[in-house]
C-alpha cells in the first residue's frame, strides 16, 4: 500500500516519523514522507520516498527562541502548506499526520483513504494532567487540566477555521463545524498513536479504546562514525557532560557559554557543547570539547555522565533511554512538559527555566545529577525498560489492524 506521512516540524519532529515509515516499509508498504525541504537528503538517505512543502522551518524555531508567537508565522504560510500536502498526497492510499500536520485529515476525508494521528505530545484530552503547553509545577486537578486542552484546541482551531473552511470548500467538501474538528475527530474514532513510552507517561485511564501509547520511534543509524577526536577526549577521562540544546537558540550565547564553563569549572567536571554559538573567540578549557553539526544521541548520551537538555520531545527521549540522568533547561513550548515529566520519574532535576538559569543554579543542578545515587538508579532503570519496548512494531501492528480490519 501506498502510505504517506505528514511529519511538519524540526529535525527532532521528523525522525520519529523515519523510523515508523522505515517500519512500515519492512512490512511490506511503500511510504512517503513530506516534511520542509531541508530534510529531503535525511529523509532520503533512509531510504524512504520524499516530497517538500511549506517554508523553511528556521523561522518558527527562530520565533520560539525570540517568545515571539511562532503559531501566527504558521498561519501565515498556512494556504502554502493545504495546497502543498493536497499535492503531495495524490497517489496515497492512506495517510499519517503529525500534530501540527493540519491537512492530513481533510486530504483523507477528501480522498477517502484511512488516517492515523501520530503524536509526540500528549494531546488527548485527559483529567491525568493538563496540555503539554500548560504545565505548571501545581497540580490543580483533573478539571483544570481537561479545559487546557479544550481551551487550547479552541485558541488554534479558531485561528485557522477560516483558512481551513475555504480551501475544504475548494476540495468541494462541507465547512468544518464552528466549536472545531477535535471532538468531531473523536466522535469518528480517528485512530490516535502517541509515540511515547508507557513507562515515561501510562495511558490515562479516560483515553478511548482508539487512543495509543506504542512506545518511542527510534531511528536507529549503525553508519553514523563519531569523529575521532571526540572519542579521544571520552576515552581520555571521566564520563562528561553533555550540554546541547536541538534546534533553539541563545539570545546571549557568550553570556550562557561563560556560565556553563564557570559551573564545570566549579563543579570539577568535564563537559561537552554541541553546537554551541558562544563560542567564537572563547579558549576553551581542556576538560570541555566542542562539537559542530549533528551527533547521534544514541552513541553519545551512554558515554555521558548526565544530560543536559531543552527538554524537546525527541531529545528527551534519547536522555531517558541512554539511562542518564537529566538537566533540562526548557526554552518554551511542550520544553517545560517534558522537564517536570523528567522531574516526577525521578531521573532528573526540576526543569530551569532558560530565562532564570544562573551559574549557581547550573552548578548546584550538575552536583545533584552526579551525586544522587537514588536518581542514577532510576535512570538506569527505566532505561533498561525503554530499551526493551518495540514502539515502531507496535505502532506498525495497530496501523495494520485498521488496514486490514
Amino acid at each position: 500500500m501506498q502510505m504517506t506521512i505528514l511529519a511538519i516540524g524540526s529535525r527532532g519532529d521528523v525522525q520519529p516519523y523515519i523510523a515508523l515509515g522505515l517500519g512500515l516499509q519492512a512490512a511490506g508498504h511503500q511510504i512517503q514522507i513530506v516534511s520542509y525541504a531541508r530534510f529531503a537528503q535525511f529523509v532520503r538517505s533512509h531510504g524512504l520516498d520524499f516530497a517538500a512543502v511549506g517554508t523553511n522551518p528556521q523561522e518558527y524555531i527562530q520565533a520560539l527562541a525570540k517568545n515571539v508567537d511562532y503559531w501566527q508565522i504558521f498561519c501565515d504560510h498556512l494556504e502554502q502548506l493545504l495546497e502543498d500536502c493536497w499535492n503531495c498526497c495524490q497517489d496515497t492510499e492512506a495517510i499519517i499526520y503529525s500534530q501540527v500536520a493540519l491537512p492530513g485529515y481533510h486530504i483523507a476525508e477528501k480522498l477517502q483513504v484511512p488516517c492515523f494521528a501520530a503524536f509526540t505530545n500528549p494531546l488527548t484530552r485527559t483529567r491525568a494532567f493538563p496540555h503539554p503547553l500548560y504545565t505548571t509545577p501545581i497540580n490543580f486537578g483533573g478539571t483544570y487540566n481537561w479545559l487546557t486542552y479544550v481551551i487550547h484546541e479552541q485558541l488554534r482551531w479558531q485561528s485557522v477555521r477560516k483558512k481551513i473552511n475555504h480551501w475544504r470548500q475548494n476540495l468541494n467538501l462541507p465547512p468544518a463545524p464552528f466549536a472545531g474538528l477535535y471532538s468531531h475527530l473523536q466522535q469518528q474514532q480517528i485512530p490516535i498513536l502517541h509515540c511515547f513510552s508507557p513507562t515515561v507517561i501510562p495511558k490515562p485511564k479516560d483515553w478511548s479504546d482508539w487512543a495509543y501509547v506504542t512506545g518511542y520511534w527510534f531511528l536507529e543509524d549503525s553508519q553514523w562514525q563519531p569523529p575521532l577526536d571526540l572519542v579521544d577526549f571520552i576515552e581520555s577521562g571521566v564520563p562528561p557532560i553533555y550540554v546541547g540544546f536541538g534546534s533553539m537558540s541563545e539570545r546571549n550565547p557568550e553570556v550562557v557559554t561563560n556560565l556553563i564553563l564557570d559551573a564545570f569549572i566549579q563543579t570539577k567536571q568535564r563537559g561537552i557543547l554541541l553546537n554551541w554559538g558562544g563560542l567564537q573567540g572563547v579558549d576553551l578549557p581542556d576538560n570541555v570539547f566542542s562539537i559542530t553539526g549533528s551527533i547521534s544521541h544514541d552513541w553519545l548520551f551512554p558515554l555521558c555522565r548526565a544530560v543536559v537538555h531543552h527538554g524537546g520531545a525527541g531529545t528527551t527521549a534519547a536522555a531517558l533511554r541512554a539511562g542518564v540522568p537529566s538537566v533540562v533547561i526548557p526554552f518554551g513550548v511542550d520544553q517545560p512538559f517534558w522537564g517536570q515529566r523528567v522531574a516526577d520519574l525521578g531521573v532528573g532535576t526540576l526543569p530551569i527555566p532558560q530565562k532564570e538559569l544562573t551559574r549557581d543554579q547550573f552548578a548546584t543542578a550538575i552536583q545533584n545529577v552526579i551525586c544522587n545515587e537514588t536518581m542514577t538508579n532510576n535512570a538506569l532503570a527505566l532505561g533498561d525498560r525503554i530499551r526493551a519496548e518495540d514502539g515502531v512494531g507496535r505502532a506498525v501492528e495497530i496501523i495494520q489492524s485498521y488496514l486490514d480490519s
